[in-house]
């Protein structure tokens, strides 16, 4: 149950003709303390709730439990979620023996571009696609639940 990720901001949308899936993705945090992330998600058709812990080692790492709920169930939890939801299309794209999971997000993160890749170790290798850019795994900014309150399109250049 520990998730292992990397983060990078994209460079440019060639990420997309290489995309296997694309799904909507709208979601809401019954808390966002760093502690303990609550999340609740609806990504297609389906329902999620997730808890996750505080990062550890500059942010690789962190205790992630995820659940799928019934999709009325979701819709009616993230009513009741803070102030401030995520909306964003995220496409699957394989590179080499991984799948990215590149988030476009919409709203208020608008123009912002983001991609993930989960590993099995913090020192496992992986290719990098020529569209990825700068990492930024270590930048609580770029987490979803920073980005719920403090919006891409209020950060000062």
């Amino acid at each position: 149950m520990i998730e292992i990720e990397r983060k990078f901001l994209v460079k440019s949308d060639e990420f997309k003709n290489q995309a296997l899936t694309q799904n909507k993705i709208a979601q809401g945090y019954l808390s966002s303390v760093p502690e303990r992330t609550v999340r609740v998600r609806i990504k297609g058709d389906k329902g999620f709730i997730t808890i996750k812990g505080i990062s550890q080692s500059g942010g690789m790492s962190r205790f992630e439990w995820e659940n799928e709920i019934p999709l009325d169930e979701a819709a009616a939890l993230l009513k009741l979620c803070e102030k401030g939801k995520i909306e964003k299309t995220r496409y699957e794209i394989k590179s080499g023996n991984h799948v990215y999971e590149v988030d476009e997000f919409y709203g208020e993160n608008e123009g912002l571009i983001m991609a993930e890749i989960e590993l099995s170790s913090e020192t496992e290798t992986f290719e990098k696609p020529d569209w990825l850019g700068e990492e930024v795994t270590n930048d609580e900014r770029y987490y979803n639940a920073y980005l719920s309150k403090n919006p891409f399109k209020d950060w000062k250049e």
